[in-house]
């Protein structure tokens, strides 16, 4: 029997991302879903460490890595549209649970439970999914960071509102990320190699 999954899943390096701004550089799902993973990892640890809290890492990492699988069939929305009206955003959702239904189906049923776990929300995860809201709105403001480095103005508004959407979740996590990590996307090569 053919399986889906992972051919739908690889596809994800042909979705771009702020396709109604101008961007100096493309960005695709794949690069953020990484980048993605790579933040969300880093708040589990700060949580961790210095907050007590006694995260997986790996498993936030997992989430983080296919939090956008769905775009695979929906595209990506792009963040006015999707949040215009709480009729379009809570559309927009039924659709993204529908599609993720839908890659779910592409597995061999004995896969299946292995990564519903990480596809879809569960109650008992609701920190982890916090923790991976706060790593993707983190990697949409590294990208406002990197765009406005290469004198785009375009994404100084995405910047003001990103920021404003980390600190509303109330994450000390996303805080101490922002604090300690994020000043240094805004330097250069050069500057980061001293």
């Amino acid at each position: 029997m053919q399986n889906d999954f992972y051919a739908f899943v690889s596809r994800m390096k042909y979705i771009d991302r702020w396709a109604l701004m101008r961007n100096t550089e493309e960005e695709s799902l794949t690069q953020h879903s990484y980048e993605v993973a790579v933040v969300a990892h880093a708040l589990a640890v700060i949580s961790n460490k210095r907050l007590g809290t006694e995260y997986d890492p790996g498993k936030i990492a997992l989430i983080a890595l296919f939090h956008d699988a769905s775009e695979i069939l929906t595209g990506d929305m792009p963040t006015p549209v999707k949040y215009f009206s709480p009729d379009i955003t809570n559309a927009y959702k039924d659709v993204e649970k529908i599609a993720t239904l839908k890659l779910l189906e592409m597995l061999p049923e004995d896969l299946r439970s292995e990564y519903e776990d990480i596809l879809l929300p569960k109650e008992e995860d609701a920190e982890l999914w916090k923790l991976n809201k706060a790593a993707d709105k983190i990697s949409a403001l590294i990208k406002c960071i990197e765009e406005q480095k290469a004198g785009n103005r375009e994404f100084d508004k995405a910047r003001e509102a990103t920021e404003a959407a980390i600190h509303s979740l109330n994450c000390e996590a996303a805080e101490i990320f922002l604090r300690e990590f994020l000043p240094s996307f805004n330097l250069t090569l050069d500057q980061l190699n001293k």
